[in-house]
């Protein structure tokens, strides 16, 4: 689970969807469909972390469509098995694959080849031993794209064919944000290879992410809109992430989903109902980056007007937050907790709740995983400048957070340092 833009071309704050959610927006990792199980058997993985043969799956879209945003390899990231029992949830969205390096080809993180990771086959084996599946998030806040480095549609759709292959995926997520969102030859790849991809894998459940502002979404969401009409490609649907960017609790977001789905008319020239029925959501729970809050309370309101108008999505950024930060509730932004008063996965089980499903109410027998405390470390002697909540910084920019040294990989505003994780927008340098 980062990432709202403002409606003209302006630089966008970090969500952490790397760290936080984003850090999602921020990443990964929508970390966003699924793979399933045999009727009579579980599919699993080979010891390279490719699928079996068959992989029929036995689940149906609603659950691509609720499927929440969980990074494996960063943010703490818990037993998906753990919330599968104590949720009901049986698909998780597994964010993110970027570019390696600058070369055409898909890694996790943008620095674990498919072909050697040995975390994400595990990790979906499990959930495809209980029953569930994944879908794949591409993109995400921040990273290089392989629609910025693939050159054509034809080279991106055949790096992320790459992906659908490895994991014989029946869903895939394209989260199309910072840096490519403002980059017309990236955007015009990724959707033609989205394009692509959807003629080539039958009944290939395919869903477009992208900011969204109160006016449902900004300047480059409705040139993303126009590429993909001038392609004649409609996906799934296409979901806006109404946080980061002035909003304020449920209200707020309801009303840009409303504005997104007259902006859908205009684009297409659909009616209200299909729009609606092309229209989803993609929330952050708890604290946003920009300090915005949404408890259970938004999630369920959210919940209640997506089922009311028959959205086609309704997912957030992510499982890795779905817990109650430890010492302080609200700490400030995390990628491993949500920063308000919470139940383990009370945010999971609105998303069960729209696939359809009843989450249990017998608590979990096992306890879940716990994120991290990590106590301060006593500060060393720092030269750097000491890191500012209110400062924007940009890539290069040195700070020095509790004895150690940082500097930015990119663009952030208010992003912990030491939350932001090996993915995340801040490296740290050591200490001081």
């Amino acid at each position: 689970m980062e990432r709202a833009l403002p409606p003209h071309p302006t630089p966008a704050p970090h969500r952490p969807r790397r760290a936080s959610r984003r850090a999602r927006r921020r990443a990964v990792v929508a970390v966003a469909g699924v793979l399933g199980l045999v009727a009579g058997g579980v599919a699993a993985l080979a010891g390279t972390g490719s699928a079996a043969a068959d992989t029929t799956t036995g689940l149906g879209s609603n659950w691509y469509a609720s499927a929440p945003y969980l990074m494996p390899e960063d943010n703490s990231p818990p037993d998906a098995a753990a919330v599968m029992d104590a949720t009901g949830q049986k698909a998780f969205q597994l964010a993110f694959i970027l570019a390696q390096g600058s070369n055409c080809a898909p890694a996790w993180g943008g620095t674990s080849s498919i072909d050697s990771d040995t975390t994400m086959p595990s990790v979906i084996q499990t959930i495809r031993g209980k029953g569930g599946d994944v879908s794949v998030s591409v993109g995400g806040y921040g990273g290089t794209k392989l629609g910025q480095v693939c050159g054509t549609p034809e080279a991106t759709a055949a790096g992320y064919q790459q992906v659908i292959t490895k994991y014989q995926l029946k869903a895939i997520d394209f989260d199309l944000e910072e840096p490519e969102y403002e980059n017309t030859a990236a955007i015009h790849n990724e959707i033609g290879a989205a394009r692509i991809l959807q003629q080539n894998n039958p009944g290939l459940y395919v869903s477009i992410t992208t900011a969204g502002t109160t006016s449902g979404t900004g300047w480059f969401g409705t040139q993303m809109l126009n590429e993909a009409k001038s392609q004649g490609f409609t996906p799934d649907n296409f979901s806006i992430m109404p946080f980061d960017g002035g909003f304020n609790g449920a209200a707020a977001q309801t009303d840009a989903l409303v504005k997104f789905n007259q902006i859908l008319q205009t684009t297409f020239g659909w009616s209200e109902a299909t729009a609606y029925a092309h229209e989803g959501v993609s929330m952050m729970n708890g604290r946003t980056d920009a300090a915005e809050y949404f408890r259970q309370a938004d999630f369920q309101t959210v919940l209640d007007f997506a089922t009311a108008h028959n959205l086609a999505r309704y997912t957030y950024w992510s499982v890795n937050r779905d817990r109650q930060c430890p010492g302080p509730v609200d700490p400030g932004l995390s990628g491993s907790c949500s920063s308000v008063a919470q139940n383990y996965w009370d945010f999971t089980k609105y998303t069960v709740k729209f696939a359809g499903a009843t989450p249990p109410t017998t608590p979990p027998t096992t306890p879940p995983t716990t994120p991290p405390t990590t106590p301060p470390t006593t500060p060393g002697t720092c030269t750097d400048p000491a890191w500012s909540a209110s400062t924007t910084y940009t890539a290069g920019n040195k700070v020095s957070y509790n004895g150690h040294k940082y500097h930015a990989k990119w663009w952030t505003l208010n992003e912990v340092p030491s939350a932001s994780g090996q993915w995340g927008v801040w490296a740290d340098d050591g200490p001081c």
